[in-house]
């Protein structure tokens, strides 16, 4: 056999040790010509020396590490063979074991529940306790740890004491121990809640007792008047308490009926349809927003270009005599796990989220959080709840309701597990590798099948949301998102404009606008229509086929504004068959009205989906 590819082993394959201890794998090699061996050291923080042998037609590379270091659990130790006929690898796991350590406890934060955040790093993996005070603290389900054990952080375990609704009875003293078989560390904080509500003179809580001692003082013979005072006083004020929560909840019951302004339960048809509500349409999910600011943080950003559409709702609320109103979900049945991340209007968070739908007990679902809640914001945020509860699309995010028992108001959407549409392309293209996108265990390189399915269910959206005429205006794969079976929505949490912000061109110092998936109209004259979709459709199926690229990538933002307006065209991606660029083309016509209608554009995409091209036709 003239060429053979390599086959590379490492033995032994599993091997344990204590920090500060040796470790020695040996990297066996078999191939034809005779290939090149290395081990990956980059990341290693022990030290190292190499040793080269043969073994008949085997050879070997001894990797010996002197005084490892517990670091080097965070990457797999690698052995890479390679001939001309190609390249082979293998890798074993470093299990290197060390005493627990804190990395750190926090004061405790307000978030759904109040949260203790810590952070612990051992191997093996620690046992973990609370004192309360000094006495052991019994978890129960309104007092709980929760653990998140995150991969890339090797042995590190990140979690939270959640409180919930804790008290003045909660203040104290907090600390943690953490054990494992070769070390012990603890930490405490402290937790103040809220100050003794019942008593603003008694910070400690202490109700004086009667007492018939006669050692007592004499002076507190006026203590029974004051006792009895101040025990009349809080009857009072618990019957004033219990009376006025009753009343209002009897005029909440009888004023969020259906079809009756409440504080977040509009009829729809009370509030939809005037142009100051397109104005703050669907901004949390990115929908029709001009990109706000960096240095604007309130939900008001991205109001000053919208597009008027007077004509959006009217297929939304004829032939509808029956009303929904945006479905409130109680701050207790939703359980945050981690950060997301964040954009411009707050924070979004993993969440798990209980009684949601009748058919499942609990479900993971996204929570959006407001940042900033003022009167304005908590108007915009009420109309915001009930425009997105009128969309309702298999290729939409679907929204679930609000929270707003408490601060943050949040908004509750269903998770799509794989994150933007952008990111998935490059992880499953063919330079994930030099992209550092392997860390996320791939499907394999995405088919031509595959990406034709990817853009039909894009398309299906934009015509339903075509169908309500109403103007996307930042239609890209930034903006879509994965979930489980290749199941792709428009949609995005808000913070596609931090991540991928070099997609934005800033505008007279405030306004940013996507240039690249915009059409000569909206970038000389700020016009947007149904076609400048159309036009920004066209650009997502080019970055659909070539995998997660920026158009006009060689060139600068104003050479691609120039590129642009002159009329020049997106070059036919390697990957891309015959139909699709012509349908590419059919997208990008210079005058509006010629451009390709978004219905014909699914129709053809669900045939080619149905019927795939045989062969690409990369040449013509």
């Amino acid at each position: 056999v003239n060429n053979c590819i390599p086959e590379v082993t490492i033995h032994p394959s599993t091997l344990t040790t204590q920090g500060g201890g040796n470790l020695t794998f040996t990297c066996l090699v078999t191939g034809v010509p005779t290939p090149t061996i290395r081990w990956r050291t980059e990341h290693l923080q022990s030290n190292w020396t190499l040793q080269q042998g043969i073994w008949g037609s085997t050879l070997e590379l001894v990797l010996h590490m002197r005084n490892v270091s517990s670091g080097d659990n965070l990457h797999n130790l690698t052995c890479e063979a390679e001939n001309r006929a190609g390249m082979g690898e293998a890798m074993v796991q470093l299990d290197i074991e060390f005493p627990v350590r804190i990395l750190f406890l926090k004061d405790p934060e307000p978030q759904h529940h109040w949260c203790f955040p810590f952070a612990v790093d051992s191997n093996p993996p620690a046992s973990i306790k609370w004192l309360y005070n000094n006495t052991t603290l019994v978890e129960t389900l309104y007092t709980y740890t929760e653990l998140i054990r995150d991969a890339a952080d090797g042995s590190v375990q990140h979690g939270c004491l959640f409180l919930n609704k804790p008290t003045h009875l909660n203040n104290g003293n907090y600390t943690l121990i953490v054990e494992n078989k070769l070390g012990r560390d603890q930490a405490m904080v402290n937790g103040k809640f809220m100050d003794n509500p019942f008593d603003p003179f008694d910070p400690e809580g202490i109700i004086p007792v009667l007492t018939d001692d006669p050692t007592a003082p004499t002076n507190q013979s006026t203590e029974p008047e004051k006792l009895e005072s101040r025990v009349f006083g809080v009857s009072v004020a618990v019957g004033l308490a219990v009376f006025t929560c009753t009343f209002l909840l009897i005029m909440v019951v009888v004023i969020n009926k259906c079809g009756q302004h409440s504080k977040f339960g509009i009829h729809r048809s009370s509030v939809l349809g005037t142009e100051d509500d397109l104005a703050v349409s669907l901004r949390f999910m990115n929908f029709g927003a001009s990109p706000p600011s960096s240095d604007v943080n309130t939900l008001d950003s991205g109001l000053s270009s919208f597009v008027e559409n007077p004509q959006y709702f009217c297929g939304i609320i004829k032939d509808k005599d029956m009303c929904e109103c945006v479905q409130h979900i109680k701050r207790k049945d939703i359980v945050l796990k981690w950060e997301l991340g964040e954009g411009a209007f707050g924070k979004v968070y993993l969440a798990e989220c209980a009684n949601l739908c009748p058919d499942t007990d609990k479900m993971l679902v996204a929570i959006k959080t407001l940042k900033v809640a003022n009167e304005s914001t908590r108007q915009d945020f009420q109309r915001e709840a009930e425009l997105l509860t009128v969309l309702q699309h298999e290729h939409i995010v679907r929204f679930y309701g609000v929270c707003t028992d408490g601060e943050p108001l949040a908004m509750v959407f269903e998770y799509m597990r794989h994150g933007d549409l952008n990111r998935f392309l490059r992880v499953h293209g063919p330079d994930a590798r030099i992209l550092d996108e392997m860390k996320v265990p791939p499907m394999g390189q995405l088919t031509l099948p595959q990406m034709l399915h990817i853009a039909a269910q894009i398309s299906s959206g934009m015509v339903y949301l075509a169908s309500l005429h109403f103007v996307h205006r930042d239609l890209a794969t930034r903006n879509c998102l994965v979930g489980e079976g290749l199941v792709v929505k428009i949609g995005d949490f808000g913070m596609s404009r931090d991540i991928y912000s070099t997609d934005y061109y800033r505008v007279g110092g405030r306004t940013m606008l996507p240039i690249r998936w915009m059409p000569p109209e909206s970038i000389m004259y700020r016009k947007f229509t149904t076609e400048s979709d159309i036009w920004s459709f066209g650009v997502v199926l080019w970055e659909i086929f070539t995998y997660g690229k920026q158009p006009w990538y060689q060139l600068s933002n104003s050479e691609a504004i120039e590129c642009i307006t002159q009329g020049r065209e997106l070059e036919r991606p390697r990957a891309c068959p015959k139909e699709v660029h012509l349908l590419m083309q059919g997208c990008w016509q210079r005058e509006p009205q010629q451009r390709l209608v978004i219905k014909d554009i699914y129709s053809r995409l669900v045939a080619l989906v149905k019927n795939p091209p045989v062969y690409l036709d990369i040449l013509e």
